[in-house]
């Protein structure tokens, strides 16, 4: 299925001895030296502590002792995780004065505590507002299955370093489809957990009432066992369903708008799942609320450096934000009334199916030298439009799994599953029926 090593096949050679943590995160380190900053999707690479942390592993295997279920995997975090001893830049130059990260984000210690290692941060959109992962201050993240292609974003190079093979899983956030656009466009799995569920503790905030932590990764059982590492034990909710699952179409909004090149795999795929459809009306006034959520809470937090010093953004950044600062509050409140009113309607349709889907993203990757998408028969930026499928499902603070749909094509295509609130074990064990039956798969590492 991943056409290179999981991070559980890694964590088991290393754990019997059969490689070392130092060998596995030297190679990676290497791997994204030689593909450089625009194709490996690192920022900044850790070598000194990664090589010391991978060392330690090492050491306790050799006592005899278990690193953890991780032991030894190298990994990536988009940068505005924490780093102890670095600026979290969160892709701005305006960050480039913040102090130094005093302690990891939680979830790199706990993934660290696991057995895994941090071998570096990732590009992403400036402070996650984009879709392309196109910066003007640290470099355009290629797509490695089409370098004139965007990777998506915001997250794009944390799928990237995946996508590549450089590492088996990466740390990211999903705002409002920042991980799960690139997933769907790299052809890696994408993992947007129910909000809330995953700890948030160090990585640099956009819009508080819509972040969440999320993954990627190659394989399934990898972003399980993850998920589980950064749950820290919690409880899940028990999956009382037996037998097949039933899934369910998206349609109105999300049937609207899909390019040419998604429209008959997405249709191939839907009539092996029997054709099952479902209208949710006003997706189209969800996405709008969230955008407005977006605008009003991201221009409120960096407020006082758009009044410092406005021309320090990127200027699609910086237009944005200042419009969202223009926003009377009324509107803000309007949208939030909105997101209760909807969150209902939708969970009335996991009456009828247990996992929902839709495209994570209209089609292919834009060019780069084009970036732009057609929406509603007109050329617009793909830089803020790509999420029109990922934005909906943000604001109803619902969990999604990204899966690349099968097939010869000629670039990769995701689909998204979503689930009710606090079901990802439904979820996971949808994607696997999806890649059992042969309608999913992560396509191998481009040479």
């Amino acid at each position: 299925m991943t056409g290179s090593p999981t991070a559980i096949a890694m964590a088991a050679q290393v754990r019997s001895g059969q490689t070392t943590a130092v060998t596995l995160c030297g190679r990676a380190l290497d791997r994204a030296e030689a593909l450089g900053r625009e194709r490996s999707g690192f920022t900044r690479l850790l070598r000194k502590r990664a090589m010391l942390r991978a060392a330690a592993v090492d050491k306790l295997v050799e006592a005899g002792l278990d690193p953890g279920p991780l032991a030894g995997v190298p990994f990536g975090v988009a940068d505005l995780f924490d780093v102890a001893g670095e600026i979290t830049t969160a892709g701005s130059r305006t960050r480039l004065a913040a102090a130094f990260a005093s302690r990891d984000a939680k979830a790199i210690a706990l993934l660290e505590a696991a057995g895994a290692v941090l071998v570096g941060t990732q590009n992403m959109d400036e402070l996650g507002y984009g879709f392309v992962t196109m910066n003007a201050h640290y470099g355009t993240t290629f797509n490695p299955h089409d370098n004139a292609r965007v990777s998506g974003g915001a997250a794009g190079g944390s799928a990237v370093a995946v996508a590549t093979g450089t590492v088996p899983i990466s740390l990211a956030f999903d705002t409002n489809g920042s991980l799960r656009v690139p997933a769907a466009l790299t052809g890696v799995i994408g993992l947007k957990p129910t909000y809330g569920d995953l700890p948030r503790d160090g990585v640099y905030p956009f819009v508080e009432s819509l972040d969440v932590v999320g993954a990627l990764g190659r394989d399934l059982d990898d972003l399980a066992l993850v998920r589980t590492v950064l749950r820290e034990g919690a409880p899940e909710r028990s999956d009382t369903l037996r037998g097949e699952i039933a899934f369910g179409r998206l349609l109105s909004w999300f049937d609207d708008n899909i390019s040419e090149e998604m429209r008959a795999p997405l249709d191939a795929f839907w009539s092996r799942l029997g054709r099952i459809g479902f209208e949710l009306p006003h997706s189209e006034i969800a996405r709008a609320a969230a955008s407005v959520i977006i605008a009003a809470e991201g221009a409120s937090l960096h407020r006082p450096a758009l009044e410092a010093d406005p021309m320090q953004f990127e200027p699609p950044v910086r237009d944005r934000m200042l419009a969202g600062l223009l926003l009377p509050s009324d509107d803000y409140l309007a949208a939030q009334r909105f997101r209760s009113w909807i969150q209902g309607r939708l969970r009335r349709q996991f009456e009828l199916a247990d996992v929902l889907f839709t495209p994570a993203a209209p089609g292919f990757a834009p060019l780069i030298s084009d970036p732009v998408m057609t929406f509603e028969g007109k050329s617009i930026p793909a830089r803020s439009h790509l999420g029109i499928y990922t934005q909906p499902i943000s604001l109803m603070g619902l969990p999604a799994l990204v899966l690349p749909l099968a097939g010869d094509l000629a670039m990769p295509l995701g689909i998204q599953l979503i689930s009710a609130a606090g079901h990802e074990p439904l979820l996971f064990r949808a994607a696997r029926q999806l890649i059992e039956k042969g309608l999913c798969a992560v396509p191998a590492p481009p040479a």
